[in-house]
């Protein structure tokens, strides 16, 4: 069955995500078979025409696409582990939640029981799922990848990050870990906004102008990373913590908590300590590797 023919789809794990990735499949004509441990949450989706299946197997044997998002990789393996023979032969989507590592063990197991293997990162929650601004990093099998793009297409854009399984974990967990960082700068300010009653809405227009040009330093940052050149471009590492200094404070003064804001002072510190502080703020990236790595091509 090609994809021009909408290859039928099994999902595995029916939460809020796994839900919303068989709604998807079912809106864009893909003859879906669902599963959950908890039947009773296939019931909106049987009414849109997912076939239930009883058990895992069943569920596996429905399509030779099945995708499996729960909570978590030992979930995938208490789901999949009684059931594996059945995956013979199939495509193998993983879209739970992970680390590197049991990206790449899971990969191992699979080929183990000839199954061809993706893992994915998703990027997006779930009522994003089938619109245009999610999408969905992929890793592993290229021949799997190569033939059912258009139909994991429907989920999202879906981005190939190539055969080393586990890279679509690596690149989820640092896109969120930016992004809890962001979080954990907001939740800070706003913090230090509230001490003096100022709404917090009335600064966000101001914070989201500022954040959005600071984030045009972010491409020579990365390029200092990868040469290791970290030439100072206006204000270096010395001076900016000897400022950072001052947010400490003055949060203190406010009655603000610090431990949002602590660990990015001992780094600074650590960085001048270590001879940097003439340099750039991406020179602090070498002192969070416990080893030098070689660059991907």
């Amino acid at each position: 069955m090609t994809d021009d023919n909408r290859t039928p789809v099994t999902v595995i794990g029916l939460g809020a995500m796994g839900r919303a990735l068989a709604g998807a499949f079912l809106d864009n004509g893909h003859p879906t078979t669902v599963w959950n441990r908890t039947a009773g949450r296939a019931g909106e989706l049987a009414a849109r025409g997912a076939a239930v299946a009883a058990t895992p197997g069943e569920a596996i044997t429905a399509s030779p696409v099945v995708v499996v998002c729960v909570l978590d990789y030992d979930a995938v393996h208490e789901v999949l582990d009684p059931v594996a023979g059945f995956l013979a032969g199939r495509t193998l989507v993983n879209l739970t939640n992970g680390t590197p590592g049991q990206a790449r063990r899971t990969a191992g197991w699979a080929a183990g029981h000839g199954a061809h293997y993706l893992d994915g990162g998703i990027m997006a929650v779930p009522p994003m799922i089938g619109g245009t601004g999610a999408f969905i990093l992929y890793s592993g099998s290229a021949e799997a990848f190569g033939a059912h793009e258009r139909t994991l297409g429907v989920l999202g854009s879906a981005m190939n990050l190539g055969e080393d399984t586990g890279l679509a974990s690596l690149y989820d967990v640092a896109l969120l870990s930016a992004m809890y960082g962001m979080f954990g700068g907001f939740l800070h300010a706003a913090a230090l906004l509230g001490s003096e009653g100022i709404p917090v809405s009335s600064f966000t227009p101001l914070l989201v102008s500022w954040l959005h040009a600071m984030t045009g330093s972010l491409p020579e940052m990365a390029k200092a990373v990868d040469s290791g050149d970290h030439p100072a471009t206006g204000s270096n590492l010395g001076m900016q913590a000897a400022a950072y200094v001052n947010l400490l404070e003055a949060s203190r003064d406010q009655g603000v908590g610090t431990e949002l804001v602590e660990p990015m002072r001992a780094l600074l510190d650590r960085g001048v300590a270590a001879g940097h502080g003439g340099d750039g703020l991406a020179s602090l990236v070498g002192l969070l590797r416990a080893e030098p790595v070689k660059l991907h091509g």
